[in-house]
């Protein structure tokens, strides 16, 4: 006798009511559904993370949560395997954004790596440069020193700071200039050149 395969309705009815007795804290019922979801699940999260290792620790975040939220499964707004396979994605894209793009290396290359901190000389040569453009700015008239510090220091756009201002863009844009060539001639040498 020849088995009738399964219809996707039928199979995702069973696995709704699998989920319906994990609910209720049957085990046996659990584990069946993990040995029909978990390589679908498996691979969805390995796509994203890659790395086997990371991806069989998401999976197991994952059934932990499908165990903890089977009563929150609702059959009338997806099927068994879309709503654990959002959960799935969902924790894999959380592990992949809190890893970020951290390179990784063997703990040996770490004596290897330059550090990227400035040296004392130049931190002096910078905060020497910062006291002066701090000059500079101090000798405009408040308005264009204000206009340069909210453009320049916190990335405001002319067309931002000019609403927030209430005044023309082009009235905006004549006091940054203005006030950046004030700038350029307190802060060139006697010698011409910057």
């Amino acid at each position: 006798m020849t088995a009738l395969p399964r219809t996707a309705s039928a199979g995702a009815a069973e696995l709704a009511a699998m989920l319906a007795r994990a609910a209720d804290g049957d085990q046996a019922a659990f584990r069946e559904f993990y040995d029909r979801t978990s390589a679908k699940l498996f691979g969805i999260i390995l796509r994203i993370l890659v790395e086997r290792g990371e991806a069989e620790d998401v999976l197991q975040e994952v059934y932990v949560t499908v165990w903890r939220k089977a009563a929150e499964f609702d059959p009338a707004r997806a099927s068994p395997v879309t709503w654990a396979s959002t959960i799935a994605r969902n924790r894999a894209i959380d592990r992949f954004r809190a890893r970020g793009s951290r390179p990784t290396a063997p703990i040996e290359a770490a004596s290897d790596v330059a550090d990227a901190a400035p040296t004392a000389d130049v931190l002096i040569d910078t905060g020497r440069d910062a006291a002066r453009v701090h000059a500079a700015l101090t000798a405009l008239e408040p308005r264009h020193a204000a206009a340069i510090r909210s453009c320049y220091f916190e990335g405001l756009t002319y067309e931002a700071l000019a609403e927030r201002e209430n005044i023309p863009v082009g009235t905006l844009k004549s006091w940054v200039r203005r006030g950046l060539m004030r700038m350029k001639a307190g802060l060139t040498p006697a010698g011409g050149v910057a």
